[in-house]
């Protein structure tokens, strides 16, 4: 870690609009390559990765239920990821608009099983174990700067789950078994 941004806590002064207006990507499902490969590391002051994470913003900003998205679910494999739990009903600790790019898990504990969905895999969802206190590291695209978040509940699953798309994962690759995969309900 930068000896300069050691033991920072929380986001600072960043906003999703440093970014700029970023383009609506469409987003892959399951089984496309690109969701079961390891995502390559970025360059996070990169012209196309600070455009990439303004992509995941839009993205996510109009695709309804949307709490995270990864770089792979619109078909680059980098470890890049948007994430906003604000409004959702089971969000307590909430971060507003972020990106982390190259970004890891440094705690986790207190780990439970809940319901996942993914925008990756549209027709289902599944039971999964995620620690629900976690501290995550990763860079802030367009400075670079290293940043420790420290989350619990509800954005810890959504870290944990955008992280894993990074990683070449899906929910479904952490469910204890079939009995844990639901159908989809739609709702009219």
């Amino acid at each position: 870690m930068d000896p300069q941004t050691e033991g920072h806590t929380g986001l600072g002064d960043w906003t999703p609009e440093a970014l700029g207006a970023g383009r609506v990507l469409p987003v892959v499902s399951a089984p496309e390559a690109v969701l079961s490969r390891d995502g390559a590391e970025v360059d996070p002051i990169a012209d196309e990765t600070v455009r990439l994470a303004a992509d995941l913003v839009a993205t996510m900003r109009v695709s309804p239920g949307c709490v995270g998205l990864a770089a792979p679910q619109v078909g680059v494999g980098a470890r890049v990821f948007a994430v906003d739990v604000t409004g959702h009903a089971k969000a307590v600790t909430v971060h507003g608009t972020f990106v982390l790019c190259n970004a890891r898990v440094v705690e986790a504990s207190r780990w439970k099983v809940g319901r996942e969905g993914c925008m990756s895999v549209p027709d289902l969802t599944g039971d999964v174990k995620r620690a629900s206190r976690l501290v995550v590291e990763g860079a802030l695209p367009g400075s670079g700067q290293v940043v420790r978040l420290t989350t619990d509940g509800f954005e810890a699953r959504a870290l944990q789950h955008e992280i894993d798309h990074c990683a070449g994962l899906l929910f479904l690759d952490r469910v204890a078994g079939a009995h844990a995969i639901y159908q989809r309900k739609v709702y009219l």
